[in-house]
């Protein structure tokens, strides 16, 4: 008998529902997503580590009958029936209720690794450090299959394309992938030819995303010397490099946004600076341009700053004919004594004054040096014009002038004759000659 696939999925669907019926089945829930629909599907597997999973799918009305909040890492009972879905002539198990039970195994021992490096000061937020603010170039730790990748290109190469990619491939699953995820940073490291890591890979299970959480890699992002953003799975996965990293990302996508400024975004920027530099710049010009107007006009038109200020003296001048006789007159009287008594006073004092000038003139006059000069006596004066008052500053070949009243004459020292001290005779004073 030869069968269709049809009719053999259908056999085979048939037979496990009159053999197996009801089914309740305890496991730990893995790669949990919700539709659109309100559908749930996710996978079962045993909490103990054998690598056994069935799929399983809760329909919209059995989901919203639950208490509580499924979650990858959950141990849960399921009561439903097998059945085959045709479509992939895959096994599933079609739930008609969960009940949570437990934390599973994976997520107990993450819970416990957290505790232990969050003792450790692994994820203390004093030592993370800022992303540089425009990196030159980039390095991305992931595998070159992954799907991260490509989205992390096709990021940078829209939002930042001067920024230099530097790939570290590394395998992001299985038991080999933590050492060689180590490796790859370890090499970045030791390279420094980029600004900032991106640890990246895309969505998962607990246990596709468990690389992640071995402590290998977790110290190894935590020593890094230089910056991590760490985007692994979705927005809610969360891994230790996630809490270890300088960064969390919740996509590998939302890691190279964050980790490279927009270059259109920083070139409007730019662009709204020099603008508003240069309106700066041309409001500048503009006062000063007034302000020398202003000053060029007030040079350049004195006749009308003289005519406003004759203009205001005449309007002080009228102002003050218009003020009352009477108070003039009474002001004129009640000064006129001590005017009377102060030119009296003036004159006086003018006339002393005049007498002091005079006999100053006089005294100046009999020391006037030209007066001595018409005598006979004569004036010497070095070249720059000092006046000679000693033989003991002359020396010989030395260039003077001679003053006379009425003329002047350049002559050279030949030769100095001291002259002995002034000493008296009767009354009369006189030097002694050598």
């Amino acid at each position: 008998m030869t069968w269709g696939v049809a009719a053999l999925l259908g056999a085979l669907g048939d037979a496990m529902a009159a053999r197996f019926g009801a089914v309740a089945v305890r496991g730990e829930l893995s790669g949990f997503s919700r539709a659109a629909s309100g559908h749930c599907y996710f996978s079962l597997k045993d909490a103990d580590g054998a690598a056994a999973l069935v799929r399983c799918v809760l329909f919209r009305r059995a989901a919203a009958l639950l208490d509580f909040s499924p979650a990858d890492g959950q141990q849960v009972e399921l009561r439903g029936r097998l059945a085959l879905y045709e479509a992939r002539g895959e096994l599933q198990l079609v739930a008609e209720s969960m009940q949570r039970v437990g934390a599973g195994t994976l997520f107990e021992e993450f819970l416990r690794r957290r505790a232990r490096m969050e003792a450790a000061g692994l994820f203390d937020a004093a030592r993370k450090r800022p992303l540089p603010a425009s990196p030159r170039a980039l390095g991305i730790v992931t595998s070159l299959g992954a799907a991260a990748l490509h989205d992390v290109l096709a990021t940078l190469a829209r939002r930042a394309p001067q920024v230099r990619i530097v790939v570290y491939p590394s395998p992001v699953q299985g038991a080999e992938a933590p050492a060689a995820l180590v490796a790859a940073l370890q090499a970045a490291n030791r390279r420094r030819e980029v600004d900032l890591l991106l640890l990246v890979r895309g969505g998962g299970s607990i246990e596709d995303l468990w690389a992640f959480n071995d402590e290998r890699l977790v110290q190894a992002v935590a020593a890094s010397a230089l910056p991590v953003v760490c985007g692994v799975g979705h927005e809610t996965d969360i891994t230790l490099c996630d809490l270890a990293a300088d960064l969390r990302a919740p996509t590998p996508t939302a890691a190279a946004e964050l980790a490279a400024p927009s270059r259109d975004e920083a070139l409007q920027a730019l662009a709204a600076r020099l603008q508003r530099l240069q309106r700066a710049i041309e409001r500048a010009g503009q006062v000063q341009a007034q302000r020398l107007d202003r000053i060029a006009q007030r040079l350049s038109q004195p006749a009308q700053a003289l005519r406003a200020e004759s203009s205001r003296l005449d309007e002080r001048a009228r102002r003050l004919r218009l003020a009352p006789r009477q108070q003039w007159a009474a002001a004129a009287a009640a000064l006129a004594p001590a005017g009377r008594r102060l030119s009296l006073a003036v004159a006086v004092q003018v006339r002393e004054q005049g007498m002091r000038l005079a006999a100053s003139g006089r005294q100046l006059a009999a020391h006037d040096p030209q007066r001595v000069l018409r005598r006979g006596y004569a004036w010497v004066e070095a070249a720059d014009g000092r006046a000679i008052v000693s033989a003991a500053l002359l020396h010989p070949g030395q260039a003077v002038r001679a003053v006379w009243a009425d003329g002047r004459a350049q002559a050279e020292v030949k030769s100095i004759e001291p002259i002995e001290p002034l000493r008296e005779v009767g009354a009369v004073t006189l030097p002694t000659m050598k």
